[in-house]
Order: structure tokens, then C-alpha cells, then sequence
């Protein structure tokens, strides 16, 4: 099944964006592509070949971007106890998915939260 040209769109977008971030690195960990920052997923990017619908996976601690993550369509807590944590996933496909911009100020959230202090602060300074 061929990937929607919209959400594949935002999907590069998403991960452009999330692997410019200080010290952002791109690995391939069950087959999935995930952005790492000091070792740690901040962002699960899933799969672009077409077998799986088109997603993110991010952590949001603040709640009302946890929330207002959740009332996108199709959106949910992520698997494998990690929702219980603020991980939500996000699908890119759906009929009113997010827009790329609120995904990347999402994926920023997230690595803000896994990031070392000294990476958010290099951050804030750009």
C-alpha cells in the first residue's frame, strides 16, 4: 500500500527537524527508525516503506500537549507500557492528522525531556 504524498511529506519534515536538534542521531532499532539523543529515543519514527501506516511516537510531559496529542485522530497511549509514561502516538495518515509544525514543537517537547540539561540550554541559545 502506497504512502500518503501529505503525511510522507510531514513525515521527512518531522525528521529533518527532529535530527537537527543538538546531538541528534538517527538509528534502526527493530527494523524502526527513532531519532536518539545521549543514547535515549526521543522520538519513534516508525516505518516509511508502506507496511504499516505512517506515525510518531513521542513523549509529552506537559499535559496539555499530552492531551491535546490524544485528540488527534486515531492517536493513543503507546504500547508496551510506555504510554503510562507520557509516550502517545501520533498517526500521520488520518483524516485531520496534525499539521508538521505542532509534530515538530511535539518532537521538540519530547527531546527536551530526554535530553541532557546542557543540550536543551544549547538549544534555548539558537
Amino acid at each position: 500500500m502506497a504512502v500518503p504524498k501529505n503525511a510522507l511529506k510531514k513525515w521527512e519534515k518531522v525528521r529533518a527537524f527532529a535530527l537537527g536538534l543538538p546531538e541528534a542521531g538517527e538509528e534502526f532499532p527493530w527494523g524502526e527508525t527513532v531519532a536518539k539523543v545521549n543514547k535515549k529515543v526521543f522520538v519513534f519514527l516508525g516505518v516509511d516503506d508502506g507496511s504499516y501506516p505512517l506515525g510518531i511516537t513521542v513523549k509529552l510531559k506537559d499535559e496539555s500537549a499530552h492531551a491535546h496529542a490524544l485528540t488527534c485522530p486515531g492517536a493513543e497511549p503507546a504500547g508496551y507500557g510506555l504510554g503510562k509514561s507520557g509516550w502517545v502516538s501520533i498517526p500521520l495518515e488520518a483524516k485531520g492528522a496534525p499539521a508538521a509544525e505542532l509534530l515538530c514543537d511535539w518532537v521538540e517537547e519530547s527531546y527536551r525531556t530526554i535530553a541532557p540539561k546542557r543540550l536543551t540550554a544549547e538549544l534555548d541559545g539558537r
